[in-house]
């Protein structure tokens, strides 16, 4: 007897890839619904000035943002400012910033960060793109995260997991790399989105939309969601 064919999944998402005006109009839904579900929204990582959520979200890569904040809580007691992280010894940063992984590089990272803004920004983190990307241990998500919660300025839409997996479900994008798919919402959403568009796509990805088990059936999002890839 000849295979039977298989019939097509519902994980495989919409009836055809969406057009560009298409993901403008479903960004757009998108929007309302999460201002609706988490109207007042913030950055997970605890902090309280620009450097420590530098330092934070540098140490984020790769772990929990409730790990981090575990770990900030005395890093930032001991050395609340730049100046002062700049001249701990390295071993006694890696051992604060162990837990994180990687801590090596992290720790290295984050005192050549500080070294940094003290020789050349007066201790303070500088309010643009460039120059941050430019400092040790610093990429374009991290640079966003900084200009965007610490001083609300948008430069560009945050994509970490949460963000990437929601975004193609939600048919927004079907890139899996962070800087495409950044580069596809940034053409759909308006800018003055793009901070709160994050903070809220990251809670509903703990909340709701999980990696393993998303719940599609209490989902607010469920009437105009294609599910592309959830199976």
């Amino acid at each position: 007897m000849p295979p039977k064919k298989s019939l097509p999944s519902r994980s495989s998402g919409a009836k055809k890839p969406f057009t560009q005006p298409d993901r403008k109009r479903q960004g757009a839904k998108v929007l309302r619904r999460l201002a609706a579900d988490f109207p007042d929204v913030e950055c997970a990582l605890k902090h309280d000035s620009p450097f420590q959520l530098l330092v934070a979200t540098i140490l984020s890569a790769q772990c929990t943002d409730e790990r981090v904040n575990i770990v900030t809580g005395p890093l930032f007691q001991a050395y609340p400012t730049a100046a002062d992280l700049a001249v701990v010894p390295i071993k006694r940063v890696e051992k604060l910033v162990h837990s994180t992984g990687f801590f090596r590089n992290k720790a290295k990272n984050i005192r050549s960060c500080s070294q940094a803004l003290v020789d050349h920004h007066d201790g303070e983190v500088p309010q643009d793109l460039e120059a941050l990307v430019a400092l040790p241990g610093v990429g374009r998500k991290t640079a966003n995260v900084v200009l965007g919660t610490a001083f609300g300025i948008p430069t560009g839409v945050v994509v970490d997991t949460h963000v990437g997996r929601l975004s193609r479900r939600l048919g927004l994008t079907t890139e899996k790399d962070a800087v495409k798919v950044e580069r596809d919402l940034i053409a759909i959403l308006p800018k003055k989105s793009w901070i709160d568009f994050s903070h809220r796509m990251i809670y509903h990805g703990r909340q709701v939309c999980g990696s393993r088990k998303p719940q599609c059936d209490t989902c607010s999002m469920r009437k105009f969601c294609p599910r592309v890839d959830v199976g």
